[in-house]
């Protein structure tokens, strides 16, 4: 995704607004399928996610929270997002500091050390909760063109990097915490969601 990380400052957020699928949707339990196809239609995929993803606001989606079952997703953990007042008065967000990156039939080559950090999730929207993840990370993936290639990462990258392959594995982060917590939080979800 070079032409976005060119100029990342200015990135202009253009794109479809896609529907994010919320648990206990079945697309949300799927394993997503290897992406074999890098042409016009996965680019397009691309940019409608990191819309969609900005204006959650969230910094990171997967394909299968918007319904697609393919192993991809996109995070942004830098970006900036600031409430302002437009010329009519209107209030606006303005985003700075972009910095997306896309991770297409990622695979973990190592995991190393622990790390405790509250998550939430575009797909359990209103829920927090600390879940423990490797500190550190090395993984191998493709690019929108199918070219390969390797991110060694630690803290919260690291930590969004596995939030965002378990969405590609049919795991949504309540599954992380231990059976009291999740049973207790997913019934809190489900009520608030009813209401």
């Amino acid at each position: 995704m070079s032409e976005i990380a060119q100029n990342q400052n200015s990135y202009r957020l253009e794109g479809e607004n896609l529907k994010v699928f919320t648990f206990p949707a079945p697309i949300l339990k799927q394993i997503a399928k290897p992406v074999t196809t890098f042409d016009q239609n996965l680019q397009q995929l691309v940019k409608d996610m990191l819309f969609t993803m900005y204006h959650a606001p969230g910094i990171g989606l997967a394909a299968p929270q918007v319904g697609s079952s393919l192993r991809l997703f996109v995070m942004d953990v830098d970006f900036d997002r600031e409430k302002t007042l437009n010329a009519e008065g209107n209030t606006e967000w303005k985003y700075t500091n972009f910095n997306p990156r896309v991770f297409i039939n990622p695979v973990f080559k190592q995991k190393d050390g622990e790390l405790v950090y509250e998550e939430g999730c575009l797909s359990v929207p209103g829920i927090y909760e600390n879940v423990k993840r490797a500190e550190h990370v090395i993984v191998e993936y493709q690019d929108v063109h199918g070219a390969k290639h390797t991110i060694e990462a630690e803290g919260t990258l690291a930590v969004c990097l596995q939030h965002e392959n378990d969405h590609l594995d049919g795991i949504v982060f309540l599954e992380r915490l231990s059976p009291l917590k999740r049973q207790f939080l997913t019934k809190k979800f489900l009520k608030a969601k009813k209401g």
